[in-house]
C-alpha cells in the first residue's frame, strides 16, 4: 500500500500537538468573534474562546475555506500517495459536503470519510483509521470499515445553561425563561447525524442519572455482547469534569474512559458547564 496521510479537523478534540505526535493532520475549524476571524488551537484557544463566549462576544462557527482545505491537501500529496479525511458530521456542518465536493478534483487519491461523527466519537475514528492503516489496509478498505460503523456510537450532553441554545434559536426565549425557573437541564443526543433533545430534567443529579441510566441502556441493548470505548467530554471546569468521570467510572467499572474537552463547535452552541458520555463500538477487523 502506498503512503496514506490521515486528516480530520479540530472538532475531533485532537490538538495540533497530538496529532505531531500519532502522526496525522488537523485542519483547524474557523471561528468569527466580534467580526474578527480565529482559527481552532492556533489564535484560539479553549481558555480564550470561553473567556470571549463569558464576556457575551458575538461568536459564529464556519468552516475552512477552500482554498485552505486544497492547500493542505496538495502538500500532502507531494509525501504521501492518498489521503483519507475524517471531517465532522455532515448532519453538524456543510464542511463535510464541501469537502467531498473538493475530493473530485483530486482524481481519487482523496477520501472524504461522512461517518456522523463529532468530539470524541469522531476522535475514536481517527485513532481507529490510524490502527488500520499501520496494519496495512488500504484507504478504500479503511473508509469501508468507518462507514460500516458510522452510526454504532452515542453521545448524551446535558448543558448548564439556557442561554446559548436559546441563542441558537434551538429553544424558545419563553421557554428558556420557564427552565430557567424551574432548574431544568435538557439532555441533548448524538446518534447519528445531528443533535437532538433526549430528555429534560430537575437539577444536575438528575440530569446526570438520565445521562447514565440513558448509556446504560444502550451497553445492555443497542450493543449487547459488544465491546465498547467508553468516553466522555465536557465544557465545565477541569475540576467538575474529574468528579464527572469519577461518577462515570463508579456507574461502569471496568472501562477505561476516556475523557476530552468538548470541541468548540459543539461548545459555540451549549455553552460552558456543560456534560456528556458518549461510546464508540469497538472495530472487528
Amino acid at each position: 500500500m502506498g503512503k496514506v496521510a490521515i486528516v480530520t479537523d479540530s472538532n475531533s478534540g485532537i490538538t495540533q500537538e497530538e496529532g505531531k505526535k500519532l502522526g496525522i493532520h488537523i485542519l483547524p475549524m474557523p471561528f468569527y468573534i466580534n467580526g474578527e476571524l480565529f482559527y481552532e488551537d492556533i489564535t484560539l484557544s479553549q481558555e480564550e474562546f470561553y473567556k470571549k463566549l463569558a464576556e457575551d462576544a458575538e461568536i459564529s462557527t464556519s468552516q475552512p475555506s477552500p482554498g485552505d482545505v486544497m492547500d493542505l491537501w496538495e502538500e500532502l500529496l507531494k509525501k504521501y500517495d492518498e489521503i483519507l479525511y475524517i471531517p465532522m458530521s455532515s448532519g453538524l456542518s456543510s464542511s463535510c459536503d464541501t469537502a467531498m465536493g473538493l475530493a473530485m478534483e483530486f482524481e481519487g487519491k482523496v477520501r472524504v470519510v461522512n461517518n456522523q461523527r463529532i468530539s470524541v466519537t469522531q476522535r475514536q475514528s481517527v485513532l481507529d483509521a490510524i490502527e488500520m492503516a499501520e496494519k496495512g489496509m488500504s484507504v478504500q478498505k479503511i473508509e469501508e470499515v468507518l462507514m460500516r460503523e458510522k452510526l454504532e456510537s452515542s453521545i448524551y450532553i446535558t448543558v448548564d445553561t439556557l442561554k446559548y441554545l436559546k441563542k441558537g434559536g434551538r429553544i424558545t426565549p419563553a421557554a428558556a425563561a420557564i427552565g430557567t425557573v424551574l432548574n431544568l437541564k435538557p439532555v441533548l443526543q448524538i446518534q447519528g447525524d445531528k443533535l437532538d433533545a433526549f430528555s429534560k430534567a430537575r437539577g444536575w443529579k438528575s440530569a446526570k442519572k438520565t445521562m447514565l441510566d440513558a448509556m446504560e441502556k444502550d451497553l445492555k441493548e443497542r450493543f449487547a455482547g459488544e465491546e465498547v470505548h467508553l468516553e466522555a467530554a465536557y465544557t465545565c471546569s477541569a475540576e467538575e469534569a474529574q468528579e464527572w468521570k469519577a461518577e462515570i467510572e463508579a456507574r461502569f467499572p471496568g472501562y477505561d474512559v476516556v475523557m476530552n474537552p468538548l470541541s468548540l463547535s459543539v461548545s459555540c452552541h451549549i455553552g460552558p458547564g456543560a456534560r456528556a458520555i458518549a461510546c464508540s463500538r469497538k472495530i472487528k477487523l
